[in-house]
């Protein structure tokens, strides 16, 4: 099936970050949703997070988040400057930098630190990420703990059509290449650059909700506003067609994914279905049955 063929994804709205606060002592973030409430357009994402970019000084106490627990859900980081080390409960450690993702599933529970690599931050320089989480189904917000780290080199690039750019793929396929990321359930995570006064063509299933995120530059979507740094432009589930006008180089992190369609329950790094689960997940944590680090 060509483009022309194609039922172009409706746009529902451009959106700016709904708010921006520090985590940690390390993370200084503008957030996209919840904050805007787009929980059932953006479904099967909860969580959008981007990280400066903000320049930090040199330091011998790494900057971050220190101990902390998730359950019923994955965390994703995308790392665009800086570097990060992660380490956690189950006994899973690793750094990532330009280029890297990492991928913890934190499922029936994690504690986990994620700091400014020691090396980096004796150096200090520029950081910029991007953390999302991704909800669990239920029958699967109590399996095990897992974790991937996808290094930049193992991450598949592909060439859009008429030197228009390039898609990395995290997640998903594009044009044949798949990503390295194994996602419980259906995602595609792209993450595009794209020449100015270029467009880049893609087709993502019918039915997935699907966001575009603007990490650098200026684009438009489907006949959507401009929309410039930091700004999220989010489709509903109808149609395929995503058609990315560039008004200049940009790089863009698209999220789409096959909605799962179950209530939602939160509590600061909880996201189950009921209230019941959220006041388990809390005993659970305080009983020590997510561990701790050493």
């Amino acid at each position: 099936m060509t483009t022309s063929t194609l039922v172009p994804k409706e746009v529902l709205g451009v959106y700016r970050p709904g708010s921006a606060h520090m985590v940690g002592d390390g993370f200084p973030v503008r957030n996209l949703f919840p904050s805007n409430e787009l929980d059932q357009a953006v479904d099967p994402f909860l969580l959008l997070d981007y990280a400066g970019p903000q320049i930090f000084g040199p330091t011998d106490h790494p900057r971050g988040v220190g101990e902390h627990p998730h359950r019923g859900f994955e965390t994703v980081t995308i790392m665009y400057q800086g570097a990060v080390a992660h380490r956690d409960s189950a006994g899973n450690a690793g750094v990532i930098g330009p280029g890297d993702v990492q991928w913890m599933t934190a499922a029936s529970g994690v504690v986990h630190e994620e700091l400014h690599e020691a090396d980096w931050a004796r150096k200090g320089g520029i950081f910029q990420a991007i953390q999302l989480w991704v909800n669990l189904p239920r029958s699967r917000k109590m399996s095990a703990p897992g974790y991937q780290t996808l290094l930049n080199a193992e991450i598949p690039k592909a060439e859009l059509a008429g030197g228009a750019g390039h898609v990395r793929v995290i997640a998903g396929s594009f044009q044949g290449r798949k990503g390295p990321a194994h996602t419980v359930t259906p995602v595609e995570l792209y993450d595009l650059a794209v020449v100015a006064g270029h467009r880049a063509k893609l087709n993502l299933p019918d039915g997935h909700n699907t966001s575009v995120f603007v990490v650098q530059g200026l684009v438009s979507m489907n006949g959507s506003r401009d929309a410039e740094e930091a700004e999220l432009i989010v489709c509903r589930r109808n149609g395929s067609l995503v058609v990315i006008e560039a008004r200049e180089d940009s790089r863009i992190l698209i999220l789409s994914g096959q909605p799962i369609g179950e209530p939602i329950a939160r509590y600061g790094p909880f996201v189950m279905n009921t209230k019941l689960e959220l006041v388990q997940a809390v005993e659970d944590y305080k009983a020590g049955k997510m561990g701790h680090l050493s």
